[in-house]
């Protein structure tokens, strides 16, 4: 679902779906029509009739433009997925929502309104990607982040305000038809697809973890737009401070990674993209301000992943991408289970010897093995005891005003 979601059939079609995940198109279509009761390409359909309802009531792109956005090869199948998917034309879906305020739209960008559950501690999350942005690929006053975004058709910009109960995204591309991809990054990037209710419900079942519960309610864990990029980041920042890791990993995007192709609008501080795997895996000695062994495993890791030997990709079995991880020399279990919890969006996985968690645990007079009465969502107890413990990272710089 998760490939789908990132645009792997328009790109690749079933048959590309079915020899990532390992199987015969016969076989996918099988399991996946017992299992979700439609196959891949009737799921494909109904997240671009999705996508193209979102651009229809949020903003006021022209109809032709929806449908090429939303990934659809005509206007015709257009029209015809909209009717049948909703029982509505694309014109009524926008009458439908002609009170409410839709976004302009300026040649190369979109505004979109990004719906999620309540309760939603969106300026959290905003905060704690502000706290780890990386010169040259992100950037943030404390109230908009943004960052740039390497996509299948092209570079990309996007630009994330949080609200009381969706996010406000401006997406910049240069190809109409990565705007799903995006879309679908920046939901796994800030965990819009969470339920906040199940997961605060759980952990507020324990006393230490409700205090920090009802204290954020909705907290987010905020994922990532590509495990590979996180992986790289999480070796850099190993026994290094946050901000000599953020500095040391600006150098090496600016030293390396290709110069951003598309407009920023006005943020003059995103200038390129995260470097490939292949041209981290054979950059120069002195680019790396760290010590050789994680210098060498950094170079190791985009090897492996250039090459194959370790996948990250939207589809990978966590279990299969940790074990991959585990095999590189200078990788261990906290790199593999970051990458895996942020990378791969995992819900339940506690990182019981990070400093920061064992100093939480400590202030509460906790020790790792109560962890596991938090499971399933151990990650959001992770971020909340990470937050709890360094405050500095947890806490916009900027108050939003209230809107009507």
């Amino acid at each position: 679902m998760r490939l789908i979601a990132d645009g792997v059939i328009e790109r690749e079609g079933v048959p590309g779906l079915a020899k990532r995940l390992g199987y015969s198109e016969r076989h996918l279509n099988r399991v996946m029509t017992d299992e979700l009761g439609a196959g891949p390409l009737a799921i494909a359909r109904a997240h671009r009739a999705h996508t193209a309802s979102l651009l229809i009531e949020t903003t006021s792109m022209t109809f032709t433009e929806v449908a090429f956005a939303a990934g659809f090869g005509s206007v015709r199948q257009f029209n015809d997925t909209v009717r049948e998917v909703f029982a509505s034309s694309p014109t009524e879906l926008r009458s439908k929502k002609s009170g409410a305020r839709t976004a302009p739209t300026s040649p190369g960008s979109v505004s979109l309104r990004l719906p999620t559950r309540q309760p939603f501690a969106g300026d959290r999350a905003i905060a704690y990607l502000a706290a780890h942005a990386v010169p040259g690929i992100e950037s943030s006053d404390g109230e908009i982040y943004r960052r740039t975004l390497d996509l299948p058709g092209g570079h990309g910009v996007i630009e994330l305000r949080a609200a009381d109960d969706h996010i406000d995204a401006t997406v910049r591309l240069i190809d109409w038809t990565d705007l799903a991809t995006a879309v679908h990054r920046i939901r796994r990037l800030l965990d819009l697809d969470a339920d906040p209710e199940a997961v605060d419900a759980a952990l507020m079942q324990d006393r230490s973890m409700g205090a920090l519960v009802r204290a954020v309610p909705g907290r987010r864990a905020p994922g990532s737009t590509d495990a590979y990029e996180t992986a790289i980041r999480a070796v850099v920042g190993q026994q290094v401070s946050l901000a000599g890791a953020r500095t040391v990993t600006g150098r090496i995007v600016t030293s390396i990674g290709e110069p951003l192709e598309v407009d920023t609008g006005i943020d003059d501080e995103l200038t390129h993209v995260f470097p490939t795997p292949s041209r981290l895996a054979t950059a120069a000695d002195d680019l790396f301000s760290m010590p050789t062994a994680r210098r060498d495993t950094v170079r190791r890791l985009a090897a492996a992943v250039a090459d194959g030997v370790v996948e990250l990709g939207v589809g990978i079995d966590p279990a299969e991408a940790r074990s991959q991880l585990l095999a590189l020399k200078g990788i261990g279990p906290w790199t593999a289970d970051y990458v895996v919890m942020r990378g791969l969006g995992h819900p339940d996985l506690f990182l019981g010897t990070d400093l920061v968690v064992v100093h939480a645990l400590d202030a509460f007079g906790l020790t790792p093995t109560d962890a596991a009465r938090w499971a399933p969502w151990r990650t959001y107890a992770t971020h909340h005891l990470w937050a709890s413990a360094a405050p500095r990272l947890d806490t916009p710089t900027i108050t939003r005003k209230a809107t009507s």
